[in-house]
């Protein structure tokens, strides 16, 4: 087999323009006569079909990895403006300079550390300009990228260890001694790895040691599912998924996109990866802690257009601009905020909207296992559907099937979301039980997550089947009670988890975050939810708290608060 042309190599640039692979790509898509052209709903599959417009993937045949595929999609005349920007800072990465140091770095990781297709490089350090660059270069050369928070403890790291089994790591000086003793590893803050971006390249300019065959069915990264509902599984994704995730068509103007979200969850990893097919400017949040009034400073700094954040994030803006008016007007660059990795509430969406009337707030939905999201709000008619995540991506099939009959359900009527696209991962490394569990023999993957699909083809979620609260054999979405609480004008913040009852089964109790100099006491909220919903979905106790535990992408830890809801309760009695 011939050798795999080097990233960046002009030849590639035909791949925009080769065969574009079919929709869903384990199976053939109805004629377009029998599919709704409103929703997307084929009545004789019943089976929803994406309506956006191709993406220029490759024949999946094709050996072409990633990082070959993404730099393809770059116009032939370099931009001089950066690619990568430290919104800290202020250090920035020339569009030249990331490519060739893409290139530089491929070359030293193969000749100088040896690292050589399947080998699995564990990266613990938090957001730079340097990590995307480096996500890169061990694509490029055939390994896989396994990055994990740096603010997890040792235990919780060499758990992660033991599941991808890694050759070797990087990380940085504060988070090198979590990592297991005897595992390689490279400081991204030593002078041995930036002498990495001098290494030696071919008389014609290129890397050297590049030539690897790579399929796109090969692993290119291994992320962690959240482990907020269970122990922590591997998902393998292929260089296919991160192709179909990350594809785009030339827009006519350029973005300054913001990424405010950790680069080791799906959000950021493949936000930060988006950098070389739009030929945009990526600005990087890399403060360790998250200020609303710093960030939208920064946003007006580099002129961001986009800004990339989860729903806590989201919150800590929104009340930066409550508080200081002056804020808003720094921003007027900005155009669009992509919210997603967890639920968004309606009232922070209301708030978000009076503060910035003039900015669409598109949400989006996916999971790990899907290389992040495959539903999106596309421009202001979709970011309108308050509640909403978009439309099905291009590539995207989509079941709402009945969670206890299995079967599959019309437009409009809730179910369990399941998801069909060359974006599904590959699987759980190691773990073949849990991955029969979640995806079956024809693609189809189990999101645990009930949705509906309205007739205009707009996905909405309800909530996650494994969270809702079973009162009496009724069932309550968590998500439905924190948004009603969220309305209160003296709460900031709210999460709603069952209790364990022996009549009941289980009861809906909140966890409450009142606002500054509030005097609410538990009655009044009780009373405040029981005006509003069915005698079920009441709340039935109430604990004040100075903060709801979240995940790096802002997911409330419900297993966390469940444990606090015993210790509370019992307490009582």
């Amino acid at each position: 087999m011939a050798a795999q042309p080097h990233p960046g190599d002009p030849a590639l640039h035909k791949c925009a323009q080769l065969a574009v692979a079919p929709i869903g790509e384990s199976s053939m898509p109805p004629p377009a006569a029998e599919v709704d052209p409103r929703s997307g709903y084929c009545a004789a599959t019943k089976t929803f079909h994406s309506l956006r417009a191709p993406l220029p993937l490759p024949p999946a045949d094709l050996p072409l990895s990633f990082p070959s595929f993404m730099f393809s999609l770059l116009p032939a005349a370099l931009p001089s403006r950066p690619a990568l920007v430290d919104a800290a800072t202020g250090e920035a990465v020339p569009f030249p300079a990331f490519l060739s140091g893409v290139r530089a770095l491929a070359t030293a990781l193969r000749a100088r550390l040896g690292i050589s297709r399947g080998d699995v490089a564990f990266v613990l350090a938090p957001p730079g300009v340097h990590v995307p660059v480096l996500y890169y270069a061990l694509m490029a050369v055939g390994a896989v990228v396994s990055p994990a928070n740096p603010t997890l403890t040792a235990g919780e790291i060499s758990g992660l260890v033991a599941l991808s089994g890694p050759s070797v790591a990087f990380a940085v000086k504060a988070t090198a001694g979590k990592l297991p003793p005897g595992l390689n590893t490279v400081l991204l803050d030593s002078a041995r790895f930036l002498s990495f971006f001098h290494e030696a390249r071919d008389e014609d300019g290129t890397a050297a040691g590049t030539d690897v065959v790579t399929h796109q069915s090969d692993p290119a990264a291994i992320l962690y599912s959240s482990g907020t509902t269970g122990r922590a599984k591997a998902v393998v994704l292929t260089h296919r998924n991160l192709m179909a995730s990350n594809a785009t068509r030339a827009a006519a103007t350029v973005d300054v996109l913001m990424l405010a979200v950790p680069l080791f969850h799906v959000y950021g990893f493949t936000f930060c990866l988006r950098v070389a097919p739009s030929a945009n400017t990526l600005v990087l949040h890399t403060a360790k802690r998250f200020d609303g009034r710093e960030v939208l400073a920064a946003v007006g700094r580099y002129g961001a257009t986009r800004l990339a954040l989860a729903p806590p994030a989201l919150l800590a803006i929104v009340r930066a601009a409550e508080e200081e008016e002056t804020l808003i007007a720094r921003v007027a660059t900005l155009q669009a905020v992509n919210c997603g990795g967890a639920p968004l509430a309606t009232e922070l969406f209301r708030r978000f909207l009076h503060k910035f009337p003039g900015v669409c707030l598109l949400q989006g939905y996916g999971l790990t296992e899907t290389t992040s999201g495959f539903c999106r709000a596309v421009g202001e008619e979709e970011s309108a559907q308050i509640g909403s995540v978009g439309r099905l991506s291009w590539g995207a099939q989509a079941k709402v099937v009945h969670p206890e009959t299995g079967v599959a359900l019309p437009p409009g009527v809730p179910g369990e979301l399941w998801v069909r696209g060359p974006f599904v991962m590959k699987g759980y490394a190691g773990d073949e039980d849990s991955t029969s569990k979640i995806l079956d023999s024809e693609g189809w993957l189990r999101t645990g997550d009930l949705c509906y699909i309205d007739k205009d083809g707009i996905v909405f979620v309800v909530d996650q089947l494994k969270e809702l609260i079973k009162y009496k054999g009724y069932q309550v979405p968590p998500a439905e009670l924190e948004s009603l609480l969220q309305t209160h004008p003296d709460i900031d913040e709210a999460a709603v988890v069952p209790y364990p009852d022996d009549q009941a089964g289980e009861l809906p109790v909140a966890f409450i975050v009142s606002c500054s100099g509030s005097n609410l006491h538990e009655a009044q909220i009780k009373e405040f939810v029981a005006k509003q919903v069915v005698h079920y979905k009441q709340i039935h106790h109430v604990f004040f708290v100075n903060s709801i535990p979240k995940n790096a992408a802002g997911k409330i830890l419900r297993m966390d608060l469940a444990k606090l809801t015993l210790q509370h309760i019992r307490s009582k009695l």
